[in-house]
């Protein structure tokens, strides 16, 4: 292993990293030797310069993220050995050459022992995004696995790390193509059901891909009903509810960029008949429309970013679901998510529970949600489960 710049930590403070947690906490350090950027790799050692892992730099709260707890080479076959294991783990999950869904998460950060890079993958292209700096130097090497392991199926790799970089990185990001390049918006296939996806000037990287089992369910509750799909971004929900039969379908966002995506993947999918979109606040839409929903579908945006504004995401969680379960028809059924990594599903159904006690409703809880096997969660890192869900039925 080639010399690396050493991290040695305070007594004590290896513990976590001995049960194969990836952070290492800057209050944690004891010292830093050699001269270490942001960005830089670097080894990490207890106090008595006992091994114990090796990571990318960066300032902050968290200082070090372990993306190896062996002592080897960081080269290029490195990178690609990794690359290799996410794939073989999506193969076995059965996310490869499948013909009705072509987009899938094909790296999920410290679930695929990467900290720091996503990468999602849209038929023949996939979008990489770079949380660190360390992980942006090291794109063009990944692009290269990615066409290798992939054996040419993969024909261009988007960099969409500009928005992502943290510190000095925003300096140095620049979106474009490392490899190839794909006319966007582009049609991918999921479970059937036909997406234009635009990763270039589309939130995160163009789709939310983690919410595609809770879209599966919920076509299973749509057909012949009402659905009012809030928050809805490019309308996957929409989609999933037109193709399996709903008899009227409502999109609200406040993007109109994003309702105009939507529409279009109505269109798309032959259901413009039955779809109607608002680019609207989804409180205002809300207003004076009691009983006419079957199925709402409530999935904002992360209320909540750090613990310092959590009470306020909660607040606004309990707010908006109250809103729909008086809302709802009686018999009604309510889909409602929260992907706020600093509020857990014990909280968000605590929240939900205080909502139906405002509404003075009684709510049954149908079904627990979360992310699919493409967004892994490592057993050492359970920070990692970030998406929660409930499957509400209103009496």
């Amino acid at each position: 292993m080639a010399s690396l710049p050493s991290i040695l930590l305070h007594n004590g403070k290896e513990h976590s990293l001995k049960r194969f947690h990836p952070w290492v906490f800057s209050g944690a350090i004891k010292k830093i030797e050699g001269d270490v950027q942001e960005g830089d790799i670097v080894a990490v050692y207890t106090h008595r310069r006992e091994f114990l892992g090796i990571g990318h730099y960066q300032p902050g709260s968290i200082a070090v993220r372990i993306f190896s707890f062996q002592e080897v080479e960081i080269d290029y076959a490195f990178w690609k050995s990794r690359v290799q294991r996410a794939v073989d783990y999506r193969r076995e999950q059965g996310f490869l050459d499948t013909p009705d869904t072509d987009v899938y998460r094909l790296v999920f950060a410290e679930g695929d022992s990467l900290p720091g890079l996503i990468i999602d993958v849209y038929g023949n292209t996939a979008v990489l995004q770079a949380h660190n700096v360390g992980m942006f130097h090291v794109r063009q090497q990944i692009a290269q696995a990615l066409v290798e392991v992939y054996d040419g199926k993969l024909t261009a790799v988007y960099d969409k790390s500009a928005e992502t970089l943290p510190g000095k990185g925003t300096e140095q990001g620049q979106n474009g193509y490392l490899i190839g390049e794909t006319s966007t918006p582009h049609v991918v296939t999921e479970n059937g059901n036909k997406f234009l996806v635009d990763w270039v000037t589309g939130q995160k990287t163009g789709f939310f891909i983690d919410q595609r089992e809770n879209r599966e369910l919920l076509a299973h509750y749509s057909k012949g009903k009402t659905v009012l799909n809030t928050f809805c971004y490019t309308g996957g929900f929409s989609i999933y509810a037109l193709n399996a039969g709903a008899e009227a379908v409502h999109s609200v966002d406040v993007s109109k960029k994003a309702i105009v995506l939507t529409e279009q993947n109505a269109e798309l999918n032959n259901g413009q008949d039955r779809h109607e979109a608002f680019a609207m606040d989804t409180f205002d839409f809300m207003k004076g429309r009691e009983d006419f929903y079957d199925v709402i579908v409530l999935d904002p945006p992360a209320f909540a970013k750090s613990q310092k504004v959590r009470h306020n995401a909660l607040m606004g969680y309990k707010r908006l679901n109250a809103e729909a379960i008086e809302k709802i028809k009686p018999g009604g059924i309510i889909f409602t998510f929260s992907c706020s990594g600093v509020v857990d599903k014990y909280l968000f159904q605590s929240t939900v529970m205080a909502a139906a006690i405002e509404a003075g409703r009684n709510v049954k809880v149908m079904h627990h949600l979360s992310q699919p096997a493409d967004h892994p969660i490592s057993i050492f890192h359970p920070e990692g489960e970030y998406l929660k869900g409930l499957v509400l039925y209103v009496e």
